[in-house]
């Protein structure tokens, strides 16, 4: 069978009867379920039903080697033997094997297990018109890098790719598990880009046929083959090298030409977006600097003071806050607090600024509320701080009433986190990325001596041991040694955003991914969520995570999905009741925006539904006093809040 999808982008899902399926049939995961590949008691690979919707199949199922046979056999030879629910070459003779079908634009995703000193590879668009698999189709390599003879290591494109530079070890990357354990393999091969990841670590990006893929294969052995990498469709293919190795959980995806995938959802819901607030102005801002430079307006936070005046809270990522009425006919800004001046924002390190807004529950008597910015006053420093409002104007908060409660050194620009939110305790929580830089190099998220990759929880009421806050006494670390006692929850990557439900008073997060997934996550006290011993549910880096207590999300989406998840929140307004109830969220990258339905007493997601939508590069979400939801985007023009509205009108008040 012949594997080519289209070439064209995939059309918007449209919801259509008879299409949808049932909420039986939609096995979405608590994690069991979330997107990790499961074994039934037979010993069958069993694949989730998002990983279906996705477009995923299996090509080996753990019991049958129907989908396998010899090059340019019509069978599969006794070499091959399925062991445990893997495909195991275990005897001489054995042979290269190729898919039945061939793929063109595809995602590959695997593990294999070799033995000591063993070698092996797999091969993509490999054609039976050449003599031998590699001599048409490019070979991932596969061998155990510590006893294995070959100078090409396990997972760089043989003599042609190789990973780059490790900044903790300053030598090439090598995310590879010794001979006897599972190393998975991810293989992207589509016309507008090509990529290999193993264990999670994103080794290298090609392109094939463009020049630089000629003058490498010029360059190589396989100069003398004229099929090498260039045919563009072919049989996937493992091959015997005489060594022992085993491949488990084979499976994979047609993809479009640009590589974006299915959407894993059960249905569309009848809304739309429009426009929230389409008059209103934002007083100070102007869409140039002084020197005439583009001035981009970043509404970072949007949020309310609970405090019964029905004002919508908007900050920018530059450090003003802007309040006002909360109506659809509101024309003018107030400048609540301008930060300005403490805080730094650079375009080219945009994950810095003015990140965190959060009013206290008891605003309205205390007239307190925290904030998360960066400082002009060191570089890469993340400062969390208390202010209080004006005494003489409510529409003013107090510049000089500032007290610093936490400074934070960050050892590069992104992954700073920054949401501050008060919880229905009326603790302060803080979300804190890993420090940046890529893979948590100095692995902050799984050490507890550290602040950074942690979700904190403080109580701004009152001081204790020379701080300026306390600690909660039953935070999860309080007495151990050597462990910030601050940390509530850690193990995360860069959460962006999190909420708490305002019904149920559950903690939900977004946390940003690294090369492969984006995870959403309900935090616990005490939960290890994982980062960097593997990213959403699957294994990262060198590191076996065995023997650890992690905590699973319940949802992840995969990078051909999206790349770059804006957590948002659970919908408690009464505007739209075919909200309610359901975390809502966006991928920033695709545009692409959810609506998760999540069963607490079960322990899974039930429904993961689409809202139509114009694409946009939506980076945060937020709430009014009503519990009515909005959420931004970047513009040029200040029109960059919005709102849901119903499929059938323009707007509903």
């Amino acid at each position: 069978m012949l594997h080519f999808p289209q070439l064209r982008r995939n059309p918007r899902p449209v919801a259509r009867p008879g299409r949808i399926r049932s909420l039986q049939l939609l096995l979405m995961l608590a994690l069991s379920g979330s997107a990790a590949v499961g074994q039934a008691a037979d010993g069958k690979t069993e694949l989730p039903e998002a990983r279906r919707q996705a477009g995923w199949k299996l090509l080996f199922d753990g019991v049958s080697t129907d989908q396998w046979r010899n090059f340019r056999r019509d069978s599969l030879s006794d070499g091959w033997q399925v062991q445990d629910g893997a495909l195991v070459r275990t005897g001489k003779g054995a042979g290269d094997i190729i898919t039945k079908d061939r793929f063109a634009s595809f995602e590959l995703s695997l593990e294999y297990r070799i033995s000591k000193g063993g070698n092996s590879g797999i091969m993509f668009h490999v054609s039976e018109e050449s003599e031998r698999p590699w001599h048409s189709g490019p070979e991932i390599q596969v061998q155990d890098n510590v006893d294995g003879h070959d100078p090409q290591k396990s997972g760089w494109l043989y003599q042609l790719f190789q990973p780059g530079i490790d900044p903790a070890t300053g030598e090439i990357t090598d995310a590879t598990r010794p001979a006897g354990e599972w190393n998975h393999v991810q293989l992207l091969v589509t016309p507008v880009g090509c990529e290999v990841n193993l264990n999670g670590y994103r080794y290298y990006r090609f392109q094939l046929n463009t020049p630089d893929w000629k003058e490498r294969v010029a360059k190589s052995k396989f100069a003398k083959y004229p099929e090498f990498g260039s045919l563009g469709i072919g049989h996937i293919c493992l091959q015997d090298h005489g060594n022992e190795v085993a491949y488990r959980n084979i499976m994979i995806r047609d993809l479009p030409w640009d590589g974006v995938a299915s959407e894993p959802i059960s249905g569309t819901l009848p809304l739309q977006v429009e426009q929230a607030f389409p008059q209103l102005e934002w007083t100070g801002w102007e869409p140039a600097d002084e020197r005439g430079r583009v001035q981009d307006f970043r509404p970072i936070v949007v949020t309310h003071a609970g405090d019964g005046s029905n004002r919508v809270f908007v900050a920018t990522q530059r450090g003003v806050i802007h309040a006002f009425e909360n109506s659809q006919d509101a024309t003018a800004t107030k400048v609540f607090l301008d930060l300005r001046d403490r805080v730094i924002y650079k375009s080219n390190e945009n994950e810095e600024g003015f990140l965190g807004l959060s009013f206290h529950p008891n605003y309205r008597e205390n007239g307190e509320f925290c904030v998360y910015y960066t400082t002009r006053k060191a570089p890469h420093t993340s400062v969390i701080s208390t202010f209080r409002r004006s005494a003489n104007n409510p529409d003013k908060a107090d510049p000089e009433s500032e007290k610093v409660l936490l400074e934070i050194e960050q050892p590069f620009w992104n992954h700073n986190g920054g949401t501050v939110a008060y919880g229905p305790d009326g603790l302060l929580y803080i979300a804190l990325g890993d420090g940046g830089a890529a893979n948590d190099p100095f692995g902050h998220a799984q050490n507890t001596s550290t602040l950074l990759g942690s979700i904190l929880r403080i109580d701004t009421s009152r001081s204790e041991d020379g701080k300026p806050y306390a600690i909660p006494a039953d935070n999860p670390l309080v007495g151990q040694k050597e462990a910030r006692p601050e940390i509530f929850a850690w193990g995360v990557r860069n959460v962006w955003r999190m909420a708490f439900d305002r019904e149920t008073g559950k903690l939900w997060c977004g946390d940003v991914g690294q090369n492969l997934w984006e995870e959403i996550n309900i935090v616990e006290k005490g939960g290890n969520y994982g980062w960097n011993l593997r990213e959403a549910t699957h294994p990262f880096g060198r590191k076996s995570s065995d023997g650890q207590d992690l905590k699973d999300p319940v949802w992840e989406y995969d990078h051909q999905v999206g790349k770059s998840i804006t957590g948002g929140l659970v919908y408690r307004g009464s505007r739209l009741p075919q909200l309610v109830g359901k975390y809502l969220y966006a991928d920033y990258i695709t545009g692409r925006i959810w609506a998760l339905k999540y069963d607490a007493e079960a322990g899974k997601v039930v429904s993961n539904e689409s809202i139509p939508s114009q694409k946009l590069p939506i980076i945060t979400f937020g709430d009014d006093e009503q519990g009515d939801v909005y959420f931004t985007m970047v513009t040029a023009n200040g029109r960059g809040l919005f709102r849901f509205a119903p499929a059938d009108k323009k707007s509903q008040d």
